[in-house]
């Protein structure tokens, strides 16, 4: 177990230097506010566990809850009011647990069309690597993934074809419909683009890897690649290449220690980026969460998330003390929620986290 506690304490300050940011820390005079939007479903539960741990970790920070409202706010077309979004707008700091957006309802996507647009989300970062103490079919599994998150597929430009349209009003069925998939742009192209190489510099990653399909959608992403390609030439010390999606998977599940950054369209950044939850145990390890039963729930993605929150606050000290009481937590085995393959409960899982605080 001593030797277990070594490899985690390293691994602590490997991710520290590794995945997030390299700024120095500084104290800040008051606490900082930020908005804290708990979700819904298994949102609010493990929320509360957030709010635990930081509150016994002494963050120096002051939550600002805001609640979806019940009913579609027209301003937001969706069930995130303006309110919402302008509190992140003036915290500038936010944590946010799992929305459930209605399946073909009409419903605009909470966390695409609301959020990322009205925000300017425009980098999706998502690290992923393998955890000491917890098995998986893969212990080498270290990278990165960053998507696109304004444009591609997820545009939600999609309409029942007008011909067809009597039809639809008629007997209420969507016989045709009609959908804008790919909606890439130079702009947003060059500013991922950008983005990732500068990471990868940052925080001493070796390779670039763009995904593509520019094989079939030879306009769209091709002009993706075109842009990855402009940038990379910026940036000579970084490896480059660019791999068809098909194959990525592939590879993926053979040997995910072959990649290091890749950066990608919207669309396939949003399946790899599950793909590569799943190489590590599930979605419950990375920053977002596994759907269960109540008081059932994985804390650990939001956690982390919030521990990533922290480094961008320049608050390194407090995110290590965090992440290093998670990864111990998993590592030794005793409270461990189902997902994980153990039987504790979000509460005796936070707070054993706590404990080791």
């Amino acid at each position: 177990m001593a030797s277990l506690m070594v490899r985690v304490r390293r691994l602590v300050q490997s991710r520290a230097n590794g995945i997030f940011s390299h700024r120095s820390f500084s104290s800040p005079a008051h606490p900082i506010p930020v908005t804290l939007i708990p979700g819904d479903g298994i949102g609010p539960e493990i929320a509360d566990s957030v709010k635990q741990v930081f509150t016994t970790a002494d963050v120096p920070i002051t939550w600002e809850e805001q609640y979806m409202g019940e009913e579609i706010d027209p301003r937001t077309q969706s069930f995130l009011t303006r309110d919402n979004v302008e509190s992140v707008k003036k915290n500038k700091f936010a944590l946010k647990g799992p929305m459930t957006t209605p399946i073909g309802k009409g419903f605009r996507s909470l966390n695409y069309l609301t959020m990322r647009k009205e925000l300017n989300l425009y980098a999706n970062v998502r690290p992923c690597f393998s955890l000491p103490g917890y098995k998986t079919k893969y212990d080498n599994v270290d990278l990165i993934t960053i998507r696109e998150n304004t444009e591609g597929e997820y545009s939600g430009l999609e309409h029942v074809h007008p011909l067809y349209f009597t039809l639809f009003v008629i007997y209420n069925t969507g016989s045709v419909v009609e959908s804008l998939k790919i909606i890439i742009t130079r702009h947003a192209s060059l500013r991922v683009a950008e983005y990732a190489f500068r990471y990868a510099k940052e925080h001493g990653r070796e390779r670039v890897s763009a995904i593509h399909k520019a094989n079939i959608m030879q306009k769209t992403d091709g002009l993706f690649l075109k842009c990855c390609k402009e940038v990379s030439e910026k940036y000579p010390e970084i490896k480059y290449e660019e791999v068809v999606i098909g194959n990525c998977c592939v590879v993926l599940v053979q040997d995910p220690s072959l990649f290091d950054v890749l950066v990608m369209p919207n669309l396939y950044g949003d399946i790899i980026s599950d793909l590569c939850a799943g190489l590590i145990g599930g979605l419950g390890l990375t920053p977002r969460c596994i759907y269960v039963e109540y008081n059932k729930a994985n804390p650990t993605a939001l956690l982390l998330s919030g521990v990533m929150m922290l480094r961008h606050m320049d608050l390194h000290d407090k995110a290590d003390r965090i992440q290093e009481a998670v990864f111990k937590t998993i590592a030794e085995g005793k409270y461990r929620t189902e997902d994980l393959g153990g039987k504790s409960t979000t509460t005796d899982f936070t707070k054993a986290i706590c404990d080791h605080l």
